[in-house]
């Protein structure tokens, strides 16, 4: 999606940034893992299939990607914005008559980075930018039923389970953004930062030629 190809959020442990071409290599080390595999329900690709996955995304009106930064890394100008990936958050357009029906994937790719709230706040983030610039109304999550982790953290943000298909062995949760879902949102992001991320590059970059 071209609406955030210049976008990086910035949290209080992450900053949210566009899924370039200088991510591919570290993201398809990522996907040869049989764990992520499944837990994203995905096939492994080659990385010249990964590259072009990646272009997709870039340029597909009804996929929106993020790529997860440790925070901390990223402020250490010496440390290469490849070395700071910790994984991806995505939202999907799945229905063509109804823009504003989104679904949300989130995967914590480095192990030891799950199980630190680092998942709650990066989809915290998403949904707020979701509904703020892409004028989601409703969001929808579908996980497999053995992420007990996932499936619990979700439902702590409020979620409803509405189907489980044990044909695919997963579990679909849903979240209406009405007023109450809206206020919560902008409350939970409110120290969340939009910038430049062509400008943040750039002031990165001076500082290691210093």
């Amino acid at each position: 999606m071209k609406i955030n190809e210049n976008t990086l959020l910035e949290g209080h442990r992450v900053v949210l940034v566009p899924y370039n071409a200088e991510h591919v290599p570290r993201y398809h080390e990522w996907m040869k893992s049989p764990e992520l595999q499944q837990l994203t329900a995905s096939e492994p690709l080659t990385l010249e299939q990964e590259y072009d996955m990646q272009k997709s995304w870039r340029e597909d009106d009804d996929k929106c990607t993020f790529i997860i930064l440790d925070k901390k890394q990223w402020a250490d100008s010496s440390v290469d914005q490849e070395q700071c990936m910790v994984g991806d958050v995505n939202i999907f357009l799945t229905d063509p008559t109804d823009p504003s029906l989104a679904e949300l994937e989130i995967m914590i790719a480095e192990p030891s980075y799950r199980g630190r709230g680092i998942g709650k706040e990066v989809t915290c983030m998403m949904m707020s930018y979701g509904v703020a610039k892409l004028g989601v109304k409703k969001f929808e999550v579908k996980i497999g039923l053995d992420n007990e982790v996932s499936i619990a953290m979700f439902k702590k943000l409020h979620f409803q389970e509405v189907s489980v298909c044990k044909v695919f062995k997963e579990v679909t949760l849903e979240m209406t953004v009405d007023e109450s879902v809206r206020t919560r949102l902008l409350d939970d992001t409110a120290d969340m930062k939009e910038r430049d991320y062509r400008q943040a590059c750039s002031d990165r970059q001076k500082l290691v030629s210093q």
